[in-house]
This record gives structure tokens, C-alpha cells and sequence, in this order.
């Protein structure tokens, strides 16, 4: 499990892979926006777009930033639809080691039709290091799930980290040109994915 003390040079970490030339961000379960802090802090003029399931949490990231260009999103972000080549980074912190598979995959495929040519999405999330680790999660979601009568589709929070290689492997099968662990500490890791840029579309 992710420890408390990873997480303030996570922050910082995911703040310095958006590059400067940055102009509008999508923010995926933004909660009440404590990446933003960071990168607001180097990039004071982007526009946010941020989305998430909390309503109170979306109440006391606009008190915060209320002289910042951000549109809030009350909704859940599997299947929803952000729009074409609108955004220049899509970053995500903390959010998807409760997903499945399938669901992250829809989402990436997602994510990367909103994100412009040569955009960049940047996730930091719970990562473990064995295959072993991740069948163990996922076996005992599965298990929760039987034990309380829930059905598939239905959220519930329990951690289901992937491998940092299938976190990878599942952004390259969304599409995604490439996709690279760029910081790890402990059980956090940050991951880059690419998208095709202008020059390589028009091959």
C-alpha cells in the first residue's frame, strides 16, 4: 500500500512532467485538488477541466481556486465524454487502482480521443511489483464483491493496483504511442503515455 509520506514529492513529481507549454488540462477524479496546487504553481494561466463523482469535493476546490480558469465536472469519469482533441494534458492521481482492467481501458481510449495531437496523459497511482501481488488484489475484490451481493458495474472501493508493465501494456492496447514509467517511490510510480503527434498523424 502507498504510504503518506510518498505522496508530497509525488505531487511535485507529476507538477514537473507537465510541460510549461501546457494551456488546458484535464484533471480525472480531482477530488479537491491537491495536484493541482503544484501545478497551478508552475503553470498559474492553464485552464482546467476537472471531474469528479463528490459533489463537496468540487465545492472546496472551486473556494480554493477561485481566481483559477477551471470548469468542474460533477460525474463519474468511466464513460464519460470529454470531447475531441480538446486537451493538451490529461493527468490522474490516486484514482484508478480501484478500476478494473476493462474499465481503465475504455477510459484510456477516452482520455486519448480528448487529448490533442502530441498531448500527454500523466498518471501517478499504487503500483505493485509482481504478478502475484496484482492476481492477490484482485482475487479478494472478487471476493468482497460474492460476499456482499454486489454485481459487476457497480463501484466499490477496494485496491486493485496492476503491475507497473501492465499499467503500460493496457495504455499502449488504448492506443497510446508509448507509455513510460518516469518516478517510482515505494509503492507509487508515475506513468507517461504518449499520443501521436502532428508530424507522425500525417505519415
Amino acid at each position: 500500500m502507498e504510504s503518506v509520506e510518498e505522496l508530497p514529492e509525488a505531487y511535485e513529481e507529476l507538477a514537473r512532467l507537465v510541460p510549461l507549454s501546457v494551456r488546458t488540462l484535464l484533471d480525472l477524479g480531482c477530488g479537491t485538488g491537491l495536484e493541482l496546487e503544484k501545478i497551478f504553481a508552475r503553470l498559474p494561466s492553464v485552464s482546467v477541466t476537472g471531474i469528479d463523482i463528490t459533489k463537496a469535493m468540487l465545492d472546496k476546490l472551486r473556494e480554493k481556486f477561485i481566481d483559477k480558469d477551471i470548469e468542474l465536472i460533477w460525474a463519474n469519469y468511466l464513460g464519460y465524454d470529454f470531447g475531441q482533441a480538446k486537451f493538451d494534458v490529461a493527468v490522474s492521481f490516486e484514482t484508478m487502482h480501484h478500476l478494473t482492467s476493462e474499465d481503465k481501458r475504455g477510459l484510456y481510449v477516452n482520455v486519448l480521443k480528448a487529448l490533442k495531437p502530441g498531448g500527454k496523459y500523466i498518471e501517478c497511482d499504487y503500483m505493485v511489483d509482481t504478478p502475484i501481488e496484482q492476481d492477490h488484489w484482485f482475487e479478494e475484490s472478487s471476493r468482497l464483491r460474492v460476499a456482499q451481493g454486489l454485481p459487476n458495474g457497480v463501484l466499490y472501493h477496494f485496491d486493485t493496483p496492476l503491475t507497473i508493465n501492465n499499467q503500460i501494456k493496457l495504455l499502449l492496447e488504448a492506443g497510446f504511442r508509448k507509455a513510460q514509467k518516469k518516478w517510482r517511490k515505494n509503492s507509487t510510480a508515475i506513468v507517461v503515455a504518449d499520443t501521436v503527434g502532428e508530424s507522425q498523424q500525417s505519415r
